[in-house]
């Protein structure tokens, strides 16, 4: 009797199994079908020095002081649409798609350490001709921008850091359930063919306050890139490296002028590791956005765009 129960048990987890794979089995996309939907004609394919093909995108004038921006994890450098936008009239605008996301793409060798990304944002400095740079960063793009500073300071004209990661964790992170699954073993290997549009859908909306950014149009972007080929297994891979795990070592009160942004509604990174940055740096200034979730520069664009400029009005560089 008891193992005839057992055996009911099992085969009604492998239906569910088999109800879920069916309902989420979501198989990668051809590149130049991604390429045609969300390369435009800014976009560049670089082979840089490490020999890393990245999608870049390289706006204003060539002339302009150079700020670099980072996007954060499982994102793309689209999330940089409305700053670029404001800011590329009087700046030179530099954004890519890091390593195992968007159109750029897995690692060559896998590599998605802390070390390996910011070898990257150095070999695109180097790529486009830049010996000094602003350098910005969003959620994980904001914790490689502060990892960045620290091993290359000579490099960094000023940091902007958007609800970063990188502190030592004040309040425990309510991970959106995508997240959830790209760190649970075993189970994430599932992540690489079963991704329902809907579990992109419902980590979106718990990562933002204001919901309206998250058009269909956004949902099929982080879906559709999410699933070019390598994409999905540089995410479990990246998990498990641990590369947004916090980067503790403090900067001992640099002397680079930071601008911290951050929204005070953040579920994903608490607005109460903001002073913990700030305390890294003797030129900083922190705005908290009211209302606001985890991507500032997309649920309050114009006014953190703005925020941006007033800042960079105030720095000894020529714009």
């Amino acid at each position: 009797m008891l193992r005839k129960i057992i055996y009911a048990l099992l085969g009604m987890i492998l239906f569910l199994f088999i109800i879920i794979g069916i309902w989420g089995y979501a198989p990668d996309m051809p590149l130049d079908e991604l390429k045609a939907k969300y390369a435009n004609n800014e976009s560049e394919f670089v082979t840089l020095s490490n020999g890393q093909t990245v999608h870049l995108r390289d706006e204003g004038s060539k002339n302009a002081p150079a700020i670099i921006l980072l996007h954060g994890s499982n994102s793309s450098l689209h999330t940089w649409d409305e700053w670029t936008a404001s800011l590329k009239t009087r700046y030179r605008i530099i954004r890519f798609d890091q390593m195992g996301h968007g159109l750029t793409g897995p690692h060559p060798a896998s590599c998605y350490s802390m070390d390996c990304y910011v070898e990257t944002v150095d070999a695109v400095a180097e790529n486009r001709g830049l010996s000094s740079f602003i350098l910005g960063g969003s959620s994980m793009g904001g914790g490689i921008s502060y990892a960045y500073a620290r091993a290359h300071p000579e490099h960094i004209d000023g940091l902007i850091l958007v609800d970063p990661s990188g502190a030592p964790d004040v309040k425990k992170a309510d991970l959106p359930i995508g997240f959830k699954i790209a760190t649970m073993p075993i189970i994430n290997l599932s992540m690489e063919y079963i991704t329902p549009r809907a579990i992109i859908e419902q980590s979106l909306k718990d990562t933002v306050s204001v919901q309206s950014v998250n058009s269909k149009e956004k949902i099929d972007l982080y879906w559709h890139l999410l699933r070019r080929a390598g994409n999905r297994k540089a995410t479990r891979l990246r998990m498990a490296n641990h590369a947004n795990k916090p980067q503790y070592a403090p900067l001992q009160t640099s002397p680079i002028p930071v601008l911290i942004l951050w929204g005070e509604e953040d579920k994903l990174i608490n607005v109460a590791s903001a002073p913990w940055f700030a305390k890294q740096f003797t030129h900083e200034k922190v705005i908290i956005y009211k209302g606001i979730g985890h991507l500032p520069m997309e649920e309050n664009a114009q006014q953190s765009a703005d925020d941006v400029q007033n800042w960079l009005s105030k720095l000894d560089i020529a714009a």
